[in-house]
This record gives C-alpha cells, sequence and structure tokens, in this order.
C-alpha cells in the first residue's frame, strides 16, 4: 500500500524535524501529509503524539498553539 508507506514517512519526517527544531508550524504539518491521509481522530492523535515529543505546534504566524481542544474527536459509530 504506497499510500500508507507515503503517511507514514511523511510522519516520521514531521517528527524528526520537530524534534531536531523544537516546533512545526500547522502548514508544514499539513503539506507534509498526504491529502485526505489522516482522519480527525488520527490528525488529533499526531499533534497530541508531537507535543508529547517535545515538539510545539505554532499557528502560521509563528505563534504556539494552546492547548489541544478536548480529547480525540469521538467515532462516528458507538
Amino acid at each position: 500500500m504506497r499510500h500508507g508507506s507515503e503517511s507514514h514517512e511523511a510522519r516520521k519526517a514531521l517528527f524528526q524535524l520537530g524534534i531536531r527544531r523544537g516546533y512545526l508550524t500547522l502548514s508544514e504539518i499539513d503539506r507534509a501529509l498526504p491529502a485526505g491521509s489522516l482522519s480527525p481522530a488520527e490528525r488529533w492523535l499526531l499533534f497530541y503524539s508531537l507535543r508529547a515529543a517535545g515538539v510545539e505546534l505554532r499557528d502560521d504566524h509563528g505563534d504556539a498553539l494552546g492547548p489541544l481542544p478536548g480529547g480525540p474527536p469521538a467515532p462516528d459509530h458507538p
């Protein structure tokens, strides 16, 4: 599955850059990941994991984002 492999490599590269530099912008994350490769819950988990790894998330102006809202999105089914 090439699409999944590309997404995995993109996430790996994001973590490496973020850990080395200390931050990532939302635009950098959006550009690095294939469109539609993450569900809302997976995107939340990515942000959570980046923060847990010590990577600050910033908006496109360079300002740090506040806390992640709530928790991961609820699944569509019970």
